[in-house]
């Protein structure tokens, strides 16, 4: 890809890629092997703060969830392009994961899974789309309602 066309698509979508995260934690945020980048999962911030924190289906939307979604998506984006200089290098993005703080009935998960997805494409078009698992949780870090962890596929230096 090419990271002025992808900051330009960011623009005309009315997008901003947040600042890249800071671990919370032991961890970095994105390991590169081969031709995949794995990026960490990622929680929903702004202004040091998680956004739409809590649980779906108690006090969360699935309205809620997926924008708290598609926000971690977009951290996730500026960590791979922060590892990686720039989008440059990024072919495709593989496999998505959406952990999901959830009550034990609640099984709405790909919808709110679908505000990280729907972003992706939003963005990358058919680069964007991958394969993905909405999984329900009991909690997240820093009492997130949502967290999203990603593959993608990138070009050898």
């Amino acid at each position: 890809m090419n990271d002025a066309a992808v900051l330009a698509r960011l623009q005309e979508l009315g997008l901003e890629l947040p600042p890249a995260p800071v671990p919370v934690a032991a961890y970095v945020p994105v390991v590169v092997a081969g031709s995949l980048a794995f990026v960490a999962g990622q929680v929903p911030m702004a202004d040091g703060r998680v956004e739409h924190p809590g649980h779906l289906g108690v006090d969360v939307s699935i309205g809620d969830g997926a924008a708290a979604a598609a926000r971690a998506a977009m951290q996730a984006l500026s960590a791979l392009r922060a590892a990686l200089g720039s989008f440059d290098r990024l072919l495709r993005i593989v496999q998505v994961t959406v952990f999901v703080a959830s009550a034990p009935d609640f099984i709405e998960h790909p919808k709110v899974a679908n505000g990280a997805s729907e972003r992706l494409i939003e963005v990358f078009g058919d680069d964007g789309k991958h394969a993905r698992a909405a999984v329900g949780m009991s909690s997240l870090p820093l009492g997130a309602s949502v967290e999203v962890q990603m593959i993608a596929e990138i070009a050898r230096p």
